[in-house]
């Protein structure tokens, strides 16, 4: 870099290409990539710091200091802006202005230690106006931000990393917990309790087609004798009355319909018109915005941010991650004049409309998500330079701008009311109609709605012909109408994000991870857009809840928000607040008091659900499962029923639990004989899937368990001796996966069981070559050397010459597209889609120009198309490996352990954080030494779980 230029840090590598094209030669735009370093792992603190910093990587008792290391991933980086920094002259932080982007900026200072001029640079979208505006309107690093992040990210430690191992003890192994993780986590399993709590309630009423000058429009029953007729809104969840009101059976509907019908006419009695308005909806949110991208173009809350990361960095769109829906002057005159150009004068009212925020502290960007730009481009202007999702969610985002600054919609309701008398009652039918005089902003734009209970209470608007009180219509097809109430309906990602922002719980920029990581550790599956809880969160909640009440509680939680909000405003300390949320105070019980308190856990009580007086719905190490007592003999072994995968808890009502203990026990049908040693085949559903299995033929003599059909045997050896002369293990084998227990087919076990089959033998080394069926598939054997098959049915047709062929092969170089562990779309870079794919050393990134192996610790669940981007970049920024033989640099001396200085610019509270200094050397022995220590916690794991 020439000397005098300014050297600008941003945080996307895609960010960085367009700012460098907005700033010119004077400027070196390079990204840090995300962070740069973050809390340490235990194996990278070094030993003389174990003891204050060894638990959490945070000294708990030294003002919580945290202890911040480079990543491994980030090294190549860090030296990449330190050699663009030897020769800047002003360095100018340009992440994003959130908490987040403030820490980033932050730590990028402590590191990196400038000795040249450092100032603040932010922007709310990616135009060459608004970022050389940016340059001009610098800042001071906003520390209270830091603090505010620094306290979300040491909580979040302190509360995963102390509550997590209780639910691997008492749950199972390798959950998580988390304040907003577990806090929607409840929210999805009480929903669920509530279904299964509900108790439906049957309602009928009547409806009838009226007709006046030859207009027919339909009528509903609402009141005989006087009485309001019973609606859906008029029961509780228990299935009672909440008011009175008049409940019809069928039969009496059913008489009324008759008896109208024969009446065949009704008078009307009233005729109301009740004229009404519809303001706009605001700009959106990060919030908002995942709501109606799930409700209107069924993205995720994770795809929906995706997108909008996307859009935003190409330009497209201001900042994605807000609280705030207030518009800039800017882009409030922009709207106006796009909707007078669209849709007339009369679109926009006289005065500009203004948004507040409901948020206490807008804490993310300070303005709405909208176009980028003074004027903004419409969504046919830029179909070219987007794919099908980003133009989607472009058009959403330009409709709900333009919309926010448009006119009412102005409506007018007309009701009518119908007299008639039916079965010696009278009785009123009404019929609504609306219509819209001025459409104003629905011209653009009509947000979209979440599911409703009971929607066959209300009524669609129809158009009405004009009648007036006194006239005598003809009724004609009355009918009867029976209805049920339904229990709330479970939420989709789109209400989950409206409900955790109803309760104040978490930020709208977290939701979408915070959502992904509850289905990824099996919390929830997605029916639909439904999220169903799994047993396993009930069993995770109801622990929760039982021992660690307060830590999930709804308002606990959402006041953690508030709190982080006040930091971030500078009027909370951080320390005091940390201090009084682990330790506690007079008015508080902190986290570490719970912890060590927690007493006795019962495992068995805690993942138990009584569903009958016999069944209990258990959740164990391979799932759920109906544990059923004999009643008449107490003393006897409950017996086992499994759970079908796909059945949602309210689904599994005492009817539908003695079902599943009444039906046959499913696969344990007889095929036939194996004509070349006559023992039966049998097809089998167990713990780990159906398989095959041979039994000896039952003679007289023999005894026979009337459940499975099978041979009881005369004796069992006792535990830990074997029997001389005990019968060998019957041969089984398991289905693949396109079997089916019903269906499967004496021929078809037989095969199975003759597994693994001879294919034949290389001719080069008379090696024999086998196919069989293995845990991770089919495939191939010669010797040690195995091969992957492309599907199971390759196991019975494969010859040795395809098989040779095969062998042939490179072992880890002849992998089929489809082998990939997952596809992503396009890096930005190479415009090539990036995959993750099994190698010969471990999972690796690829966008099949740079491979990148995924470092140990991570797995390929763990990676986003974000963190795939950033991981080539950082390849590509490390350049090609160095041959073999090539001379190495000398590793550079450890240098001793220090505090890292104040900062120039700003002085950081209260204290500055410890950075570890690594060689290569000291690195290879730590990561030795940890991968022994780790094989020791594993088996020490393996060891309480059997115990347990």
């Amino acid at each position: 870099m020439a000397e005098g230029k300014k050297l600008v840090i941003v945080e996307s590598p895609t960010k960085m290409r367009s700012i460098q094209g907005y700033l010119g030669d004077g400027y070196e735009v390079l990204s840090s990539v995300g962070h740069i370093r973050d809390l340490a792992d235990k194996k990278d603190i070094p030993a003389d710091d174990k003891k204050a910093y060894g638990k959490y990587s945070i000294d708990v008792d030294n003002n919580f200091d945290p202890y911040y290391v480079v990543s491994d991933r980030k090294t190549k980086t860090v030296a990449e802006l330190r050699r663009a920094l030897k020769t800047a002259d002003e360095v100018l932080l340009a992440t994003d202005e959130d908490r987040e982007g403030e820490a980033i900026a932050w730590h990028l200072l402590e590191t990196l230690k400038p000795k040249v001029p450092v100032k603040r640079m932010v922007f709310h979208e990616i135009t060459k106006d608004a970022i050389q505006a940016a340059v001009g309107n610098t800042r001071e690093l906003d520390l209270a931000l830091v603090d505010a992040q620094e306290t979300r990210r040491i909580l979040d430690r302190l509360y995963g990393w102390d509550i997590s191992p209780v639910l691997w003890y008492k749950v199972k192994s390798g959950l998580s917990a988390g304040r907003v993780q577990s806090a929607a986590t409840r929210m999805i399993v009480e929903r669920e309790r509530d279904r299964m709590a509900f108790t439906s309630a049957e309602y009928w009423d009547v409806e009838a087609s009226a007709s006046s000058t030859g207009t027919a429009f339909t009528v509903r029953l609402v009141r005989v004798d006087g009485g309001q007729l019973a609606r859906g809104t008029d029961f509780d969840d228990d299935g009672k009355l909440k008011k009175a009101v008049v409940v019809l059976t069928e039969q009496q509907a059913n008489a009324l319909a008759t008896a109208v019908d024969a009446t065949g006419a009704a008078t009307v009695s009233k005729v109301e018109a009740k004229p009404g308005k519809r303001s706009p909806y605001a700009p959106f949110t990060t919030s908002t915005m995942q709501q109606e991208a799930g409700r209107k173009l069924s993205m995720s809350a994770k795809q929906a941010m995706s997108v909008a990361q996307r859009l935003y960095e190409k330009g497209y769109i201001t900042y994605m991650r807000t609280d705030s829906a207030s518009l800039s002057t800017q882009a409030i005159q922009a709207a106006r004049s796009q909707a007078v150009a669209l849709y007339g004068d009369a679109a926009v009212p006289l005065k500009p409309r203004v948004y507040k925020s409901k948020s206490k502290n807008a804490q993310e960007a300070h303005e709405a998500i909208r176009p980028s730009g003074e004027k903004f481009r419409t969504p046919s202007s830029v179909a070219s330079a987007l794919d099908r999702e980003e133009q989607r969610l472009y058009d959403l985002i330009w409709k709900r701008t333009v919309a926010s600054q448009m006119a009412d919609a102005k409506y007018e309701t007309t009701t009518v009311t119908l007299e008639a008398q039916a079965d010696g009652k009278k009785v009123e039918f009404t019929a609504s109609g609306t219509v819209y005089t001025f459409k104003g902003f629905l011209e653009a734009y009509e947000e979209g709605r979440d599911e409703k209970r009971n929607a066959q209470d209300s009524t669609d608007s129809q158009s009405l012909p004009a009648v007036a009180v006194g006239d005598e219509l003809a009724m004609a097809d009355a009918v009867a109408k029976g209805h049920r109430t339904t229990p709330k309906p479970r939420y989709t990602e789109a209400s989950l994000v409206k409900a955790l922002e109803e309760h104040g719980i978490g930020r709208p920029s977290t939701f979408a991870s915070i959502i992904g990581t509850v289905i990824d550790r099996g919390y929830a599956t997605k029916r639909g857009q439904a999220l169903v809880p799994t047993w396993l969160a009930f069993s995770v909640v109801r622990l929760l809840e039982q021992h660690f009440p307060t830590l999930i509680d709804y308002a606990f939680t959402a006041g953690l928000e508030d709190d982080l909000d006040a930091i971030a405003r500078g009027e909370q300390n951080r320390v005091e607040w940390l201090r009084r949320f682990y330790f506690g105070a007079d008015d508080q019980v902190g986290l570490h008091q719970v912890v060590e308190n927690l007493g006795e856990i019962d495992a068995r009580a805690l993942n138990s659900t009584k569903i009958t007086d016999t069944a209990t719905l258990r959740f164990g190490k391979y799932g759920p499962y109906l544990e059923v007592a004999d009643e008449s003999n107490p003393d006897a072994k409950p017996r086992i029923v499994n759970v079908p995968e796909d059945l949602a808890p309210d689904e599994l009502t005492a009817a539908k639990a003695q079902e599943l203990v009444d039906a046959p026990v499913a696969g344990d049908r007889v095929l036939g004989e194996n004509p070349e040693n006559g023992k039966i085949v049998v097809v089998k559903d167990g713990r780990f899937g159906p398989y095959v299995q041979e039994n000896d033929p039952v003679s007289e003599d023999d005894a026979v368990d009337t459940a499975t059909g099978e041979v009881v045997a005369e004796e069992k050896p006792k535990k830990g001796k074997k029997k001389k002369d005990a019968a060998p293990k019957p041969r089984t084998a398991s289905l693949f996966r396109s079997m089916s227990v019903d269906s499967i087919e004496l021929d078809t076990a037989l095969q199975l069981l003759s597994l693994p089959r001879v294919v034949g033998t290389d001719p080069e080394s008379g090696e024999e070559i086998t196919a069989q069926n293995g845990r991770f598939g089919p495939y191939l054997k010669k010797g040690t050397d195995s091969r992957s098959l492309e599907s199971e049915s390759q196991i019975f047709d494969v010859t040795v010459e395809q098989a040779l062929e095969l062998y042939a092969q490179p072992k880890y170089g002849a992998r089929k597209a489809s082998s990939a562990l997952a596809e992503f779309d396009a890096d930005p870079v190479s415009g090539k889609p990036i995959r993750i794919r099994d190698g010969r050393f471990g999972a690796y990134v690829t966008d099949s120009v740079t491979n990148v192996t995924i470092p140990r610790g991570q797995t390929p669940d763990d990676i986003t198309f974000e963190i795939a981007v950033q991981m080539l970049a950082d390849k590509r920024a490390k350049g090609p490996a160095p041959k073999r033989g090539a001379a190495k640099k000398a590793p550079a001396k450890k240098a001793p352990a220090k505090k890292a200085p104040a900062k120039k610019t700003a002085a950081k509270k209260p204290a500055a954080k410890k950075a570890a200094a690594k060689t290569d050397a000291e690195k290879a022995a730590a990561r030795s030494a940890a991968a022994k220590k780790a094989a020791a916690t594993r088996a020490a794991n393996a060891a309480k779980k059997s115990s347990s």
